[in-house]
């Protein structure tokens, strides 16, 4: 147990809460066939999460790095998803670095709360309410994807905005709970500041897995 700890701390062995190959439904690599890997653990507590079981990492089993690799190597596509729960939670340096040597492009969705790790091709950074994140994001985010749940969202939203890079993807999403209230605010706001564009969770219309 001792040992398993350890390796965890290290970033050789993570709590895998699922890991799948689909298709990419949100965000800039939209429409993308992409391998996920859902690492459990999060303690940003977001009230809508639609992946509340991923909290406890305790609940998940533990793989080593070879094996989630491995994993990902059984399909065609190359390009790997990190996800959580909250996979900043973890050093991912050893990870990203195996994947790395066996040719994939990696993305990161990240609320940003811890310190940041890893080398990766893309970082989305979607920063909640719930918790501050870490200042380490900021020169890091690719792309900045606010989740619109409440009024006060566009302003949570240029408030982040302010923080990232120049170059950084603004993107807006309709929480889907929330989608028929907020969307046609959106596109409304969209079209007032060009300079953010709107995500939507295409693989729930679409109803893809």
């Amino acid at each position: 147990m001792e040992e398993t700890r350890k390796s965890i701390e290290k970033g050789t062995m993570l709590p895998v809460m699922e890991s799948f190959y689909t298709i990419q439904g949100e965000g800039s690599f939209t429409g993308c066939p992409a391998y996920f890997i859902r690492l459990g653990g999060c303690d940003v507590g977001c009230v809508w999460c639609d992946v509340k079981e991923s909290w406890e990492a305790g609940k998940w089993p533990v793989q080593t790095i070879d094996a989630i690799v491995e994993g990902a190597l059984q399909y065609p596509g190359r390009l790997v998803v990190i996800t959580g729960g909250e996979p900043l939670m973890y050093d991912l340096d050893p990870l990203t670095s195996l994947l790395k040597e066996k040719g994939f492009t990696i993305n990161i969705e990240t609320s940003g709360t811890h310190p940041f790790s890893g080398h990766f091709d893309w970082v989305c950074f979607s920063p909640k309410k719930f918790k501050a994140p870490h200042e380490s994001i900021f020169g890091k985010a690719d792309e900045l994807k606010v989740i619109v749940f409440h009024k006060s969202d566009f302003v949570f939203a240029e408030k982040h905005a302010e923080k990232v890079r120049k170059d950084c993807r603004k993107l807006l999403q309709p929480e889907w709970s929330k989608s028929e209230k907020y969307t046609s605010e959106i596109i409304n706001y969209v079209k007032n500041h060009p300079d953010w564009n709107i995500s939507l969770q295409t693989h729930k219309f679409m109803d893809i897995p």
